[in-house]
């Protein structure tokens, strides 16, 4: 048992942790969707086609792709607050450089750093929740953290576009890189990476269960386990078409699709990102709480991301988005995609704890990967469907690129008929495994 000053030094370091990574995160969402909103002011100031937009853009992407599995490694080795804190120096500096980037190959580099310093947060936090809160509240939490770090992707949308009015998009980012720097320095000062470096016992310990062993060899051995294991691989596929098209689309194509395809004003356009966005936030909060109270990952998964498909169908067969229907297309559109989120807790599951960063960050980087290929692979099939010199957009045009995104949503939620069933518990534990 802990005593009181033990019950409140263990309550303040979990939330601390929580709060100051989280934090990170909302940034880490910011960047990720704040393309979107300035997507005319970045054509312009680089005087470049919808290809080499999708590829600036997608910059983030491909590097947070990358690192999506040395960040596992390095959650399960060096610890969430050191990456943290050095993900948030790389990140600042990015920011700043891409916000002063007087050409497009250093704006590109500058993305290239975001991506790279941001890439390290959400398995880092999905480490320290791991650490610090039990494990039958695992999925509500997942979900309170994908709700915390969407505050940064509404504020990439309709509050975004409301500051351009006043500042430039080159001061945004500035000012966004010098926050980094910032939570960089609380990272490092205030997070702990488990209760036992304190002193305290761990959370399994507390309920009477004997703590998780540790993983004994060498991080490749623990690696290869991942991935050589069968059940980790569908929540990858899953992210890959469910995840990739939401971050493409709400991160870069909705809002050029519903300007120049609908003809809709920039702040309009945003609103519905911003709806969107909010409703995935809540969704995956809900969806986590949800399949934590019935005990099930697998049915969740696959009516949320069924209802996520069937909502592509009015965006590529050119329907008329009028007031109401739009709004309510959009929530149905975010609550829907928040489906994937599951996947991470699916794969934890399946695998030893001990290598759960390595399991969640295999999961992650599907959605990282899909994201990095559809962005300007939609650009590329718009600019296609234009034809030579079309620099004037419709919405014909911009229905070639959302069919790609359809076809990948729906080869998502097909993957996700291949996921493991875990009841909420790591598979060893219920004699699966």
């Amino acid at each position: 048992m802990l005593t009181p000053y033990q019950t409140r030094q263990l309550q303040r370091l979990r939330w601390t942790a929580f709060i100051v990574v989280g934090l990170a995160f909302v940034l880490s969402f910011f960047h990720r969707f704040a393309p979107a909103a300035i997507a005319s002011d970045l054509k312009a100031a680089f005087a470049i086609q919808s290809t080499a937009l999708g590829s600036l853009a997608a910059t983030y992407f491909y590097v947070y792709t990358v690192m999506q599995i040395p960040t596992g490694v390095l959650a399960d080795t060096l610890g969430p607050r050191r990456i943290v804190a050095a993900g948030g120096v790389v990140a600042g500096l990015g920011s700043m450089l891409f916000g002063l980037a007087e050409s497009f190959e250093l704006a590109s580099a500058g993305r290239l750093l975001v991506g790279l310093g941001v890439s390290v947060t959400f398995i880092a936090l999905l480490k320290l929740n791991a650490a610090w809160f039990s494990e039958r509240v695992f999925g509500t939490l997942t979900g309170l953290t994908i709700l915390l770090g969407n505050l940064g992707s509404v504020l990439a949308a309709t509050p975004l576009a409301w500051v351009l009015a006043y500042a430039s998009w080159r001061e945004v980012f500035v000012v966004v890189g010098i926050l980094s720097l910032v939570l960089a320095w609380l990272a490092w000062w205030l997070v702990r990476d488990n209760p036992v470096l304190m002193g305290l016992p761990s959370l399994r310990e507390l309920e009477g269960k004997a703590s998780h062993p540790a993983h004994d060899g060498h991080w490749y051995d623990g690696l290869r386990q991942v991935a050589g294991n069968r059940l980790s691989w569908p929540g990858f596929f899953v992210n890959l078409g469910v995840s990739g098209t939401l971050f493409a689309f709400a991160g870069l194509w909705a809002v050029p699709f519903l300007t120049q395809g609908h003809g809709w004003a920039r702040s309009t356009a945003t609103a519905h990102t911003s709806l969107l966005l909010a409703a995935f936030a809540l969704g995956a909060f809900f969806m986590g709480s949800l399949s934590d109270r019935l005990g099930r990952r697998k049915p969740v998964v696959l009516a949320s991301c069924g209802l996520y498909v069937a909502c592509w169908l009015p965006l590529a067969l050119g329907w008329e988005l009028g007031p109401g229907f739009s709004h309510g297309l959009f929530i149905l559109m975010g609550l829907g995609a928040a489906g994937f989120t599951l996947t991470w807790a699916c794969a934890k599951e399946v695998n030893r704890h001990a290598l759960s960063g390595m399991a969640t960050s295999l999961v992650n980087t599907g959605a990282f990967l899909g994201a990095a290929i559809l962005q300007p692979l939609v650009g590329w099939a718009i600019d296609q469907a234009a034809g030579e010199g079309g620099s004037t957009l419709a919405l014909a045009h911009y229905q070639v690129g959302i069919l790609v995104l359809a076809g990948f949503a729906l080869g998502g939620w097909l993957a996700a008929f291949t996921l493991r069933e875990t009841y909420c518990r790591y598979v060893s534990e219920a004699g699966e495994g």
